[in-house]
Parts: C-alpha cells; structure tokens; sequence
C-alpha cells in the first residue's frame, strides 16, 4: 500500500490517508475483506506519526469503511452503513462542489459531464 501523501497540501495528512483508502475501496484496488497495514508499518512505510495514520483508520472505522478484529487486524468492510446513498457529510461536500462550479460558470452539462468520466475512472487520484 503505497500512499502518496502531499506534506505541503492545506489537507491534513490523515484525511489523505482517508481519502486514498476510500477511492481504492472504490475501484476494487481494496476488497472487502482485505487486510490493511497495522497502524505502525504503515506509518514507517509513509515516513509519519503513528498517531496520524490510527486517527485515519479509527475515522473509516467510524463511517463504516474499515473494520477492526482481535485477530486478523484492521480489514476493509463488507458492511457499508447505507448501500446506494451518500452520508450527509458527503452530501454538504457535494453541495459545496457543485456551487463552486456554478460561481466559476462551469454550464450544468459540462459539470455532468465531468461527473461521469470521473465517476467512470479508475485511474489514481
């Protein structure tokens, strides 16, 4: 599990881990069921504090992208909170989206457009 994490970006460090986790969750780069590093190894292997990659996994655990057991660790959910529907949270962030391309005149066709290629996408973020 390679991050690419962007120590000079105004996101935090954890919310990129969160955010990579979620889109290789997406395109079946994670499957369910799947281990992922301890906490320690992957906070080694990404040169951060191991405080920094638990507030990550302890924030996907808590939307129901990761799971937690005694023995096989931290693993990738079979049981997402709502199948077919977008948290409130995710839905604010999307509002937010969609009003910053309407203030930079980005015409509603283009924006869906746009959606859908990278909705489509399987490439890195």
């Amino acid at each position: 599990m390679i991050l690419k994490l962007d120590f000079q970006s105004d996101v935090p460090i954890y919310q990129q881990i969160c955010n990579q986790i979620i889109f290789w969750i997406s395109t079946g780069e994670l499957k369910s069921g799947e281990r992922l590093p301890t906490v320690r190894s992957l906070a080694e292997e990404a040169g951060i504090n191991s405080m920094t990659v638990s507030k990550a996994y302890q924030q996907l655990k808590a939307e129901g992208y990761l799971i937690t057991e005694r023995r096989n660790g931290v693993m990738v959910s079979d049981r997402f909170q709502k199948p077919g529907e977008l948290s409130e949270e995710d839905k604010k962030a999307l509002v937010l989206v969609i009003s910053r391309a309407r203030i930079a005149g980005v015409p509603k066709e283009k924006f869906l457009e746009l959606c859908e290629r990278l909705y489509d996408r399987k490439a890195d973020m």
